[in-house]
């Protein structure tokens, strides 16, 4: 029998913006040694061009904490996340729906895209379980935590400074992976 972690999928981007952001950040040898260590080398040639293993995600995830620096690591994961964040933008939400939440006060915008946020939480937590409001996110059982989340944090500011507020700003306030039951991210809306 298999568990829903070994079932359970996230977007491609995870895989696809974590190689881009190693090649900007690092070098093709680093690149290939990430997806290497995570089992995953066929896509350090071929990115994946359908939904991914959570698994998998996580797995290359935890090979960047485990091959860089610490503060390596979180700068690698916040650029593949802010990338995420960028392809999103670009190819998930309509043109319209984009330039409707930039004309709104942020107090309008904010609502409208936690819930795109909430509808498409698969992208963000695979079988966790994503809950959001205008001000927090939180994503419960989060399958590709990592310390901090710096993937997480850089792709929900990426999409709430790109959409809602060019001031908006957001803290990883709690993490599973330090022992809280959920990873919590605060939004602070300025402007």
């Amino acid at each position: 029998m298999t568990s829903p972690r070994e079932t359970a999928v996230v977007g491609p981007n995870a895989a696809i913006q974590l190689r881009a952001a190693l090649l900007a950040r690092a070098d093709p040898d680093a690149m290939l040694a990430v997806f290497e260590a995570a089992g995953e080398s066929r896509w350090a040639a071929a990115p994946p061009d359908r939904m991914i293993p959570e698994s998998a995600a996580a797995a290359l995830f935890e090979a960047v904490t485990a091959q860089f620096p610490p503060h390596e690591a979180a700068a690698i994961l916040a650029e593949a996340g802010r990338r995420t964040a960028d392809y999103i933008t670009r190819n998930r939400i309509p043109t319209p729906v984009r330039a409707v939440l930039r004309a709104l006060p942020p107090v309008l915008a904010a609502p409208l895209l936690a819930s795109a946020i909430r509808r498409a939480s698969w992208t963000f937590a695979g079988s966790g379980a994503c809950t959001t409001a205008p001000r927090a996110s939180r994503v419960a059982a989060n399958p590709i935590a990592t310390p901090g989340c710096p993937w997480h944090e850089a792709a929900f500011e990426r999409l709430y400074t790109g959409l809602v507020s060019r001031a908006a700003r957001v803290r990883h306030t709690a993490c599973i992976r330090r022992g809280a039951p959920a990873c919590r991210f605060e939004i602070e809306l300025r402007g």
